[in-house]
């Protein structure tokens, strides 16, 4: 038998080790910087802060800002919109609300009072992102205490940030005919150059719903679009996430923004939460609205291919330097990536990070302008079904070079 030298082992040990996420944040309950104690104490109190009751869900990446959001799952969450400063020391930073503290108060006056003093109101935002304009999109359910007495206290709004000055910019209501009953509309995505920054566009997958809204900011306007591939699988809605068991119906969820096409289109991948299939349309296609509505765009809608058992995911993001897509499989407590180029099956799909203990439910990613993932492992199945032990740590967030990660897997340019 031949033994590897000693030396040629260490060395591979640490190209594995190199390409794996490194922790960055970790959280057993999550805090925030308050204006004072007094302050933190009386929102404890009075029940505006209950402590266990906020679970992170959302990351972005701007600049020296993280954005993490927490939904109003239930009630008692301090703030919805934050950012930590990547320049903070220690493992565990407090959350700083964005743009304000006042910005994230729930108006106890009413939604509509609100706005008369402050524009800029955030509910509960699942997802956000940072665009190529140094802009913040933030998609509000305007929902509260979705696993309790849930309120509609406010519509669907779009609200986008200049991020170079923390004032807003716009905020725009999803019209009530686009926005149904069993709406969920927890993502979005955003399509946007720099050199053409009012053309930008907006996707935002309507998980219960099973449709697709398209918002275009030069028009100001959105409509709604249904097609067969934004329904669930039914044989995909079983999920084991951390020892708990549970189903789910989610559909469209997952999206990113592709490569560009010779005739300078974009392709739009997306996939169900509850399904093992990817999916992709063309940009061109989304944003004609009176062709996109009709019958004849049906086919424009292309099966992409199959991820395997157990390949549920939450989230994707491409990356325009390697041409690679990654995405979450919340069923194996891992990260993997696919390269754009080559066939979508199990067989070409590369593992870039799988931990039992660390990754449990990886939620949301994104990549920042300087090629780095970032991945939100939250817990999620627990906190909605169980309940999180305070003594251990229950989020966390990662971050790796993108191509140290893809090194050495399917996914390596």
């Amino acid at each position: 038998m031949y033994i590897l030298p000693q030396c040629f082992t260490l060395v591979l040990v640490v190209l594995i080790a190199e390409a794996k996420l490194k922790e960055k944040f970790s959280w057993k309950q999550m805090e925030f910087d308050w204006p004072n104690p007094e302050a933190e104490q009386k929102a404890i109190k009075s029940g505006q802060y209950v402590v266990e009751n906020n679970l992170p869900l959302g990351v972005e990446r701007w600049q020296n800002k993280l954005f993490i959001t927490i939904p109003r799952w239930k009630s008692g969450v301090a703030a919805s919109l934050n950012y930590v400063d990547l320049d903070s020391e220690g493992q565990s930073p407090k959350l700083k609300p964005y743009p304000s503290w006042e910005s994230n108060n729930i108006p106890p006056t009413g939604y509509k009072e609100s706005l008369l003093r402050d524009n800029s109101t955030v509910i509960s935002p699942f997802r956000v992102q940072a665009d190529a304009c140094d802009r913040l999109w933030v998609l509000d359910t305007g929902v509260t205490d979705l696993l309790g007495d849930t309120k509609q206290i406010a519509p669907n709004s779009i609200i986008i940030f200049d991020l170079k000055t923390d004032k807003l910019i716009r905020r725009y209501e999803l019209p009530k005919n686009q926005v149904k009953d069993e709406s969920f509309l927890a993502n979005i995505v955003v399509d946007s150059e720099r050199s053409e920054c009012d053309n930008a566009y907006a996707y935002l997958p309507d998980l219960g719903a099973y449709t697709l809204v398209v918002y275009s900011f030069h028009d100001n306007r959105s409509y709604r679009i249904a097609h067969h591939y934004f329904h669930f699988d039914p044989l995909q809605g079983d999920f084991n996430v951390g020892g708990v068991n549970f189903q789910w119906t989610d559909g469209i969820f997952g999206m990113t923004i592709g490569p560009i096409n010779p005739d300078h289109s974009k392709d739009i991948y997306f996939h169900p939460l509850a399904s093992t299939k990817e999916f992709k349309v063309s940009d061109y296609v989304l944003r004609n609205e009176s062709y996109v509505i009709s019958k004849d765009a049906f086919f424009e809608f292309k099966l992409v291919g199959d991820r395997g058992m157990n390949g549920q995911s939450t989230a994707e993001v491409y990356d325009k330097e390697t041409g690679v897509i990654f995405y979450t499989q919340v069923n194996k407590d891992a990260i993997a990536c696919w390269n754009v180029k080559r066939p979508y099956n199990p067989d070409t799909q590369g593992l870039v990070d799988s931990n039992s203990q660390t990754l449990i439910f990886p939620n949301d990613m994104k990549i920042d302008a300087e090629g780095n993932l970032w991945v939100l492992s939250d817990k999620m199945p627990t906190y909605i079904y169980e309940t999180l032990d305070p003594e251990n740590i229950n989020f966390r967030v990662f971050t790796g070079k993108i191509r140290d990660l893809i090194k050495g897997t399917k996914c390596e340019v």
